[in-house]
C-alpha cells in the first residue's frame, strides 16, 4: 500500500498546526502559563515567533507549524512509499 504524499503531507500540517501549536496557544491566552514551556521550545526553533501571550503570535506560530507540519508529512509519505517496496504504479496483468 502507497501512501498519497499531498494527502499525508495535509494530514501532518493540520495535525501539527492546528492541534499542535495553535489550540496549545490559544489555551496558553485563556490560561495563563498552559503550555509556555511548550510554547517556549517552539520559539526557538521557529524564528520570529515569540512565545508570548497575544492572538498574533499564535497566527504567526501556527503558520509556522502548518508549514512543518505539511514538510515533515510528505517527507515522512515519500520515506514510507520509498522503502515499502513497491513500484509507483501497479503492474499491468
Amino acid at each position: 500500500m502507497r501512501l498519497s504524499v499531498i494527502g499525508m503531507a495535509l494530514a501532518g500540517a493540520i495535525l501539527w498546526g492546528v492541534f499542535g501549536l495553535f489550540l496549545v496557544g490559544l489555551a496558553n491566552l485563556a490560561w495563563k502559563g498552559y503550555g509556555q514551556s511548550f510554547l517556549d521550545v517552539m520559539a526557538s526553533i521557529y524564528p520570529g515567533y515569540r512565545a508570548t501571550p497575544s492572538f498574533g503570535q499564535v497566527i504567526v506560530g501556527t503558520l509556522y507549524a502548518l508549514v512543518d507540519g505539511f514538510v515533515g508529512g510528505a517527507i515522512f509519505a515519500w520515506l514510507y512509499n520509498g522503502f515499502s517496496g513497491q513500484s509507483a504504479t501497479p503492474p499491468v496483468d
